[in-house]
């Protein structure tokens, strides 16, 4: 088995900075095209609960929207602790081993555990950019991440899996940049307000 990966630090990241969210602010873009920062938050409730049953090997089959309809009027509170569960799940040694299901598809337990990780990291940098908020990424999480990106390939991207193009970043940008681009989001996105009229903001789901 692969390395155990801690993601508390990330989980604890991901819950600040929807805890720090307004209701108002729930219809700004992100940088997912056509998914704003409600639908964002929905997804991420449902990703948490589908990666904690994951690490449990429970029977279920959550598969995550991105709706801001069905976010409820706890999500608030609910997300950031469904967020934290799910760390304290992959805590566990053997959450890593053998074979469990996430979404639907049958995976390694390290592999599901690599992506729930990933899923915090880059989402926590959406949340975070969308929102003008801070985003920190512990050091470990963020390698962890950039490996696992940088070795998807440019069929798996076109087949429509978890990333879309890599958008191109300078040799010399920082690792965040560098794993942001990978995941098909350019890493200078900013919201409407934040950039000179006229500066497309699309981006990956």
């Amino acid at each position: 088995m692969s390395e155990i990966l801690d993601l508390a630090p990330a989980a604890h990241e991901m819950a600040r900075l929807v805890g720090a969210l307004t209701h108002e602010q729930l219809a700004r873009p992100t940088p997912c095209a056509g998914t704003t920062l409600g639908d964002l938050v929905d997804h991420v409730g449902g990703l948490s609960l589908a990666f904690t049953a994951a690490a449990t090997k429970a029977v279920a089959d959550h598969r995550p929207s991105a709706d801001a309809s069905r976010l409820g009027d706890d999500w608030h509170t609910r997300i950031p602790a469904q967020v934290l569960a799910l760390a304290e799940a992959w805590h566990d040694p053997g959450a890593w081993t053998g074979t469990t299901r996430a979404g639907g598809i049958d995976l390694p337990g390290y592999v599901a555990g690599i992506v729930a990780l990933d899923e915090l990291v880059i989402h926590g940098w959406d949340i975070a950019t969308a929102s003008d908020q801070e985003f920190s990424c512990d050091p470990a999480a963020l390698a962890a991440c950039l490996t696992f990106v940088a070795a998807t390939t440019d069929e798996e991207r076109a087949a429509g899996g978890l990333f879309g193009p890599a958008v191109a970043v300078p040799d010399d940008a920082p690792d965040l940049d560098r794993l942001i681009g990978l995941s098909g989001r350019d890493p200078s996105w900013r919201p409407p307000h934040d950039r000179p009229e006229g500066t497309p903001h699309d981006g990956p789901d």
